[in-house]
């Protein structure tokens, strides 16, 4: 009987747990997240902390602080300064995409698209997705590459894929 009790309060621990976690939007996720406070810092000065916190659903292709980083200390200094917001935001925004679309997703669309597929990211530019050496790539509108490193972080908005660099809009 101990051991049953125990069981139930360990699964309930769990269930409470996790529908506590799927209520953070992709927003909250982040921010709990230390290896995303420097997009963390980009989405304050970029004002889009509010928007991503909406209903959405979104999907986020999520720099880490070590993306961030592969670019010059003083050109990104200069985008987090204020008189640059509407630069940042399109450079954020072209890392968002209006729906939820998971790993699963995005292999389905890959294997219908013959290895590649186009999507329209927030910013109303296209970003596209191929399969390239066995890992799942983004390609940028310059021709710029960054690796899908971890996939389907969820928030109850949407979902976060993490990017291991910086993709730039034209």
């Amino acid at each position: 009987m101990k051991k049953l009790i125990l069981i139930l309060t360990i699964t309930l621990s769990v269930g409470i747990f996790n529908n506590a976690t799927a209520q953070e939007t992709l927003v909250d996720v982040a921010v709990g997240n230390e290896d995303f406070s420097t997009l963390v810092a980009a989405l304050k000065a970029a004002d889009l902390v509010g928007a991503l916190q909406g209903d959405g659903p979104f999907t986020v292709f999520a720099p880490t602080n070590d993306a961030f980083a592969k670019i010059d200390s003083k050109t990104l200094n200069a985008l987090l300064e204020e008189k640059n917001q509407k630069a940042l935001a399109n450079i954020l925004t072209y890392h968002v995409i209006s729906g939820k679309i998971t790993a699963s997703d995005v292999v389905a669309a890959l294997k219908k698209g013959n290895g590649t597929v186009e999507l329209k990211a927030l910013n109303g530019q296209a970003i596209s997705v191929l399969e390239k050496d066995g890992k799942i790539w983004l390609k940028d509108s310059n021709g710029g590459y960054s690796e899908i490193v971890a996939t389907d972080v969820m928030g109850s908005n949407g979902v976060i894929h993490v990017i291991n660099t910086v993709v730039m809009p034209k």
